[in-house]
């Protein structure tokens, strides 16, 4: 009997320890399923929070967005009624409008017509002039042939003539009286002038730095007064030509202040000590025509 009791109450004991396990075991189950069922819905919350964020400023943009577009809108609109109010009144002056334009583009067509003609008839005038000098030029050279080589040249540059003569083809050393020889090539220069009476004749006297040291033969202390002098003596003879208007010419002194050559050298001395004659169309009916166009 007490075996009994005992055996009935170790299975007891045995059933009672199983049920417990099992419990447990479910439990411990059931709370595992809970706690990855709740980090589950956590990291769902935490999505859709985010993605409520982003709606939220996907919203506020769209709706500044809006805002613009609704500005831009209202100004197109003024724009546009703007537009159509001056489509209108164009329409109405339509005519009137279209007639004062034709007017106006006519009246710069005359303008311009008149303009291209004075430009044509400048272009003539100076085409005319260039070939004048270079015929000037020409008959220079033919005519001074002699000299070429003496210290005299004839060259055409930025629309005028120049003919320069060294001292040694006109001067002693420290003189202002032309020599024989200088006198012949100034008298042939004169006769080529004389045949070209628009021709404006400036002539000018040059010297080297060399100071002047002593007084030249009454009254000369300065290359100033011997450069004035020497371009006076060249326009006494050329003068002495009748046919030769005395208002085209005229004498000027440079002294030393518009070397074409060194100083440091006896050859650049002797190139600075020059008579240049620089021979200039009359402008004043070109500047007339430029003035008008």
């Amino acid at each position: 009997m007490i075996k009994k009791i005992i055996l009935a109450s170790l299975c007891v004991t045995l059933f009672s320890s199983c049920v417990t396990r099992r419990l447990y075991n479910e439990l411990d189950a059931q709370l595992k399923d809970c706690t990855e069922e709740r980090n589950r819905l956590l990291s769902e919350s935490e999505a859709l929070r985010n993605e409520s964020l982003q709606l939220e400023n996907s919203l506020n943009n769209s709706e500044r967005m809006l805002a613009a577009a609704i500005v831009e809108r209202d100004r197109l609109q003024i724009e546009y009624d703007q537009l159509a109010k001056s489509y209108k009144t164009l329409e109405k002056n339509s005519d009137a409008a279209i007639k004062a334009e034709i007017d106006r583009l006519n009246r710069l067509k005359s303008e311009l017509n008149e303009k291209s003609t004075r430009v044509n008839e400048l272009e003539n005038k100076l085409a005319a002039q260039d070939a004048n000098l270079k015929r000037l030029k020409d008959s220079l050279s033919k005519a001074l042939y002699a000299f070429e080589g003496k210290g005299l040249t004839v060259e055409m540059k930025n629309g005028k003539v120049y003919v320069s003569m060294e001292n040694k083809l006109l001067f002693n050393s420290g003189s202002w009286a032309v020599n024989k020889e200088g006198k012949i090539a100034v008298e042939e220069l004169g006769k080529v002038l004389a045949q070209n009476p628009d021709i404006s004749i400036l002539i000018e006297g040059h010297t080297d730095n060399d100071r002047v040291i002593w007084n030249l033969g009454g009254g000369i202390e300065s290359n100033w007064d011997l450069s004035t002098k020497r371009a006076t003596t060249i326009v006494n003879i050329l003068e002495n030509n009748p046919n030769i208007d005395k208002k085209n010419l005229t004498a000027a002194g440079r002294s030393e202040f518009a070397p074409i050559s060194s100083n440091a050298t006896t050859e650049g001395k002797a190139k600075n000590r020059r008579i240049e004659v620089i021979l200039t169309p009359k402008l004043d009916e070109i500047s007339k025509m430029l003035n008008e166009i």
